[in-house]
């Protein structure tokens, strides 16, 4: 009785996952221009969890982070700009992403093979997160991204139900913390380059 009891809960939890709202935003939507447009710009890498091992170890290295999207809608590439603080020091990397519009997913060429992301957003359009090989019990993963290097308890709320969503456990996943950041000075650095590129560039104009 408990057995069959057992099994009837189990064929029920697809049901109560596609009812559930935070469920519902694990599915990648078609990326339009509109989409790039959202997530142009400056995002802070608050937390993460993977079961793959190559991910899980570099993620827990990482003790703060922060990127730009640049994204082209002509070529459907996003030129990405890292700043991670690894150690004790500031590690930037620059790099492509390609975008999968009908798939909803980007990806990047990583560990010898390139790698995809589901690109999932919420409600709130300053979160987003990024799943990866969420089917693969043994290789998925989740990872959350916010406008501010400050969370809100909804924003975290919406991560951790999406963890438990995908049947990870939160004490699983890694977080970041802003304090040890780093980056800050290459990152004002670089700006001030940029603009004084700009402006040589409106000077030979």
């Amino acid at each position: 009785m408990a057995l069959s009891w057992a099994l009837t809960a189990l064929s029920l939890l697809p049901l109560l996952d596609a009812q559930s709202p935070v469920c519902a935003n694990l599915t990648a939507e078609p990326i339009t221009n509109a989409t790039l447009d959202q997530i142009s710009g400056k995002w802070f890498y608050i937390a993460s969890a993977f079961y793959n091992p190559e991910f899980n170890q570099s993620s827990r290295t990482i003790h703060a982070a922060f990127f730009y999207f640049a994204p082209n809608h002509t070529d459907d590439k996003i030129l990405l700009r890292e700043y991670q603080t690894i150690g004790d020091k500031c590690v930037y990397n620059s790099s492509y992403l390609k975008v999968q519009r009908e798939n909803g997913t980007l990806s990047k060429y990583e560990y010898g093979k390139e790698q995809f992301a589901d690109l999932l957003l919420t409600k709130d359009p300053k979160i987003f997160m990024l799943g990866f090989a969420l089917k693969d019990e043994q290789n998925k993963g989740l990872s959350f991204y916010t406008d501010k290097p400050e969370v809100t308890e909804e924003q975290m709320r919406v991560f951790h139900e999406a963890i438990t969503c995908i049947g990870m456990q939160k004490s699983e996943i890694s977080y970041t913390d802003a304090k040890k950041d780093l980056c800050g000075p290459l990152d004002k650095q670089h700006k001030e380059e940029r603009q004084k590129e700009k402006e040589g560039d409106t000077a030979l104009g």
